[in-house]
This record gives structure tokens, sequence and C-alpha cells, in this order.
């Protein structure tokens, strides 16, 4: 508090303001201006002091403009990079401290991140050939090579804040590419002194235990003081010049100002051998199946045309709970010829629900492809008649049967009380339908948590006889069971509807499905990735996220 005084002009002792007032007198008045103090409290001071004891020290600044500059750029960098403006409006003190580079490299790293060197050259996500990439003349084999990096030596981390970092920072996250039916995962992310587009695919099919692959899509980084440049990272000729265009809240767009880069010497047919390679890391002669063969070469027609001139809105991960039966998040899984598709599961009550971020021509991304029933576990039988499909599929339509006249004795019930309010007795129904209703979510929520304590932490599981896996390598034990539906539909999303299933749990990181109707099974791992600036402001505003990326697709 004594401080706090002092700073504000006020001081702790009575003769604090007195003494500052005559300190300013002597500074600006002749040589024999009056002393400091006046003998009384010279006097007073002296008999305060015993033998042998030193005079107090001197007083405190008496406002910040007095601290030392030292102290002044500890204390600015401790505030939010946004306030920094407006305290250099104060006054011109301020302002000339507020150029101090230590100040803005604290902001870039706390903020964003930033922990590299201006002054070296060893940057993250900049590789030599991104240093040196073009002869300045390209006739002569043995000529110069161009530095089109820009020169850091005379670059400030101020520059860096205001027109990178803070001007970007909107972009910052998980965004969902509109490209049809197929989507995508996008994480713009600050990577050293750049700001960068990854996009993230999923591994081999049908390897899906192994890690997400990425690739650069765009990058955005200051060659110039206060000039931030757009560059796209499309094609194999390295970087050339781009745009960004922030659209509104939550969306953006990109566009390739430079798009021969993006053609190869060899033409369309190159191309597709490239593009094969990267996106399934096989070439078209090993893919015997004629129908893989064609559901290939449309999505690489399909998506080619854009050029990289795409638009983005943001995705958000899944809030989380602590009795969720799993961690939601994003998981990759099998889809048969369609390869290996990006699901995110989250949690929602009674219910889970896995929704596509990456789709295909039959299921388009942002649906929902699975629902699983966390309030009808399945008992799985014993693992001679878990062989046998007829013997599962029983089970599962029995499971099926339930929840139908579940939801038939639950509409009629609604049914009922619309009739009675109509007739004027809302008053004495309403409070027992509560109940009722309260009573029978508190006993499905009883029985879900009652099947997961006298569930064994493990039993046996192998796939029926006739269901057909794109891995075989799937878990042979798992943990629980659930009932759930999976979504179907025609080429173009035709005549969808929703078939019985069956949810297993396998572990913390895998679960998988089997499709009734399909006779297919579906593997899925989570994506262990720690994804920044992903996560939902509230539920609600996840809900509706994921009410958007539906409507895209509908």
């Amino acid at each position: 508090m004594a401080v706090c005084a002092r700073l504000c002009g006020v001081g702790p002792a009575r003769g604090c303001r007195r003494r500052g007032a005559q300190r300013e007198q002597r500074r600006e008045g002749p040589a024999d201006s009056e002393p400091d103090t006046d003998a009384e409290e010279e006097r007073i001071e002296g008999a305060r002091l015993g033998p042998g004891e030193a005079p107090a020290p001197a007083p405190a600044p008496l406002s910040l403009l007095e601290l030392p500059p030292e102290l002044l750029v500890q204390i600015f960098g401790s505030l939010p990079g946004t306030d920094l403006p407006s305290l250099a409006r104060v006054c011109s003190t301020f302002r000339r401290i507020l150029r101090t580079d230590t100040i803005w490299r604290r902001r870039c790293r706390e903020e964003y991140g930033v922990c590299e060197n201006l002054r070296k050259l060893e940057i993250t996500g900049v590789s030599c050939r991104d240093v040196y990439a073009k002869r300045i003349n390209p006739r002569v084999k043995s000529g110069r090579f161009m530095k089109i990096l820009p020169d850091y030596e005379h670059m400030e981390y101020r520059d860096v804040y205001t027109c990178l970092l803070h001007r970007y920072r909107h972009i910052l996250g998980l965004w969902q590419p509109d490209i049809g039916p197929y989507g995508g995962l996008l994480n713009v992310v600050v990577d050293g002194f750049f700001i960068i587009g990854w996009m993230y695919l999923p591994p081999h099919d049908p390897h899906v235990d192994d890690p997400m692959r990425f690739k650069p899509l765009f990058r955005i980084h200051l060659m110039e003081r206060k000039s931030a440049t757009v560059e796209c990272m499309y094609g194999h000729k390295g970087p050339h010049n781009g745009h960004i265009q922030i659209v509104k809240k939550d969306e953006f767009s990109t566009k390739c100002n430079q798009t021969d880069h993006h053609r190869m010497s060899g033409g369309r047919q190159e191309e597709f051998r490239t593009w094969l390679r990267e996106e399934w890391g096989r070439t078209l002669e090993d893919i015997f199946h004629e129908h893989m063969q064609e559901l290939i070469l449309m999505k690489f027609i399909y998506t080619s045309q854009y050029d990289n001139c795409l638009t983005y809105r943001r995705i958000y991960l899944p809030p989380s709970n602590a009795d969720d039966l799993l961690k939601p998040g994003l998981f990759k899984g099998t889809y048969g010829s369609h390869g290996l598709e990006i699901v995110m599961l989250s949690f929602h009550g009674k219910k889970a629900k896995g929704t596509k971020i990456t789709g295909d021509p039959n299921i388009p991304a942002g649906q929902q492809t699975v629902e699983i029933d966390l309030a009808h576990p399945i008992q799985l039988p014993d693992i001679e008649n878990l062989r046998n499909f007829n013997e599962l599929s029983r089970i599962v339509l029995e499971v099926q049967e339930q929840v139908r006249r579940e939801q038939q004795e639950e509409e009629e019930g609604q049914d009922e009380e619309e009739g009675r309010f109509r007739q004027g007795d809302s008053q004495q129904v309403e409070q027992p339908a509560q109940r009722d209703d309260a009573g029978a979510e508190g006993t499905e929520a009883a029985g879900a948590a009652a099947a997961q304590e006298s569930a064994p932490t493990s039993q046996p599981f192998v796939l029926p006889v006739g269901v057909i896996s794109r891995n075989e390598d799937y878990p042979r034990t798992c943990r629980m069971c659930f009932y759930g539906t999976g979504l179907i539909a025609g080429h173009g999303f035709t005549s969808p509807e929703r078939t019985p299933g069956i949810f297993i749990l396998f572990d913390d990181d895998r679960f998988g499905f089997i499709w009734l109707e399909l006779k297919s099974f579906s593997l899925y791992s989570r994506i262990k990735v720690s994804f920044q600036n992903a996560e939902a402001p509230s539920r609600e505003a996840f809900d509706e996220m994921l009410k958007n990326i539906q409507s895209m697709t509908t």
C-alpha cells in the first residue's frame, strides 16, 4: 500500500508531499534557495535515529514516469499487446519506451508462442531450399542464388506482432475447406516467424494406426517491414504469390494468383500419378478393384479444379466431460473403397455422434456417419457364437425393436399430454409428466452407468464370419458394446437412411462399428495431435458449428 500511495503522489508520511514540492523548487530555483527541510524537522528526524543508525533511504518515486526505464520495460511487457497502443498515447516517454523490441518479443512469445530469435536464420518451417530458391541468372548453372527470405537483421518484433500475428490472428485454429463432398482438415498455426496453413491427411489406407500426414497450403510472413506477404504452397514449384481474404467471422478464403505453378511438365497424367502416390501411396496398377479406381479418378478430377482457391469455415474440438465413455476428439476411420476418413466423436447426453470432417460421394463431409445409443448396451455372446453373423444380427435387431417401442411409447405419451393440455388439465398434468420424463432419463442414465460398472474390463472379440474389414489387424479384446445406427446412402447422397449396427469400444484410443446391412466393419483410431486455438468458447457454439457444417452438404 505504501508503494502504491507513493506512486499515486499521496505518500504515507506527513512531510512526503512537502519534501517533494521543495525538491522541485530546489531544481528550478537559485542555488541559495532554502534547504529541503527546516531545522525543526531535522531535529525531530535526528532524535528518532539511535546512535550509529543511518538515515532513512530516499523516498520512492511519486509516479510511473520517475521509475527507471528498465523497470517500465518489464511492466509494459507484461501487458496484453492490444493495450500497448493506448498506452503509447499517454505521453512521449511511454511512446519512446514502447519502441523497445524486448517488450514486443515477450508479447510474441507469450501470446503466440514465437520463441525464435530474429537475428538467426534457423527458422521452423523454412528449409535451405526456401532460403536460396532462385538463381539470379537461370541460364548459368554455377550462378549465384537469389535470397528470397526477408532480411531479419533489420526487422523488429513490433512489426512481427502488429503486421503479422495480430493482423491474422482470426485465422488461427482448425478449419474445414469447402471441397464438395470431400471436405478436409486445415490447421493454421504460428510456425517460427510464419503463419502456415497445414492440410492434415489421413495415413495411407488401410494403416489406420499410423500418424497423420500433412502438407502446407499457404504461408504468411513479412518480406518487408510493415508488409505481410501471402504465398501459395500448392504444387511442386515452391512458394508463389497468393491472397487471403477474411470473408466474415469464422470464415476466410484463399486464392492463388499464379496457378501455372501447379502444373507439371508431363501434363495431367504426371499430375495424377504424383497425386495418387501422395494420396494413396501406390500406383493405379496396384489397385485392382475397378470401382475403387473410378472413385480415385473422380476425386482427383473434382479436387484439382479448385487450384487451392478455397473457402474455409471454422471447426471446434468437441468439449469433454468427466463421465464421457472416452475422451472425445478426432479419429481416423476405414470406409471401404473410399479409404481412410476423418471423423469427430462428440457426446450429447445419452447419445454419442460421429461427424465426418472428410467425406466421399456417398456420405459427404459434415454428415453424421454414426450415432451411438449409450442407454442401450449390448452384451456380446461367447467367442464361438460371436463368429456367427446371424446370432449377432439377432441380438442387435432385438435391441432395435426395443428402442423402437420405447420411442413409440414416448411419442404416445407426448400426444396424450398435449391432448390433456388442450382440455385445460395442463396444471395437473405438467408436473407429473416432468417427473416421469426425468425419472425415465435417470433410469436410462443409471442403466448405462450400471452397464459400464458391471461389464468386465475386457472380453474377447472377433469379427463374425462374412463381415468385411479393410484392416485385419484389429484388436482382439474389447471393453463395451452399444447399440447404434450408421448412415448409408447411394452415390450423390441419394436415399440416405440410418441402419442398425453395433459400436465396439476397444480402448481409450480405438473403437469400431459393424454395419449390419453392409456386413462391413470400420475401425477408428484417435488422431494424436495437440491442436491449438481449437477449443469451443461454449457448448452452444460447438452445437451451432455442427449444425452449420451439416447444412453445407444437406
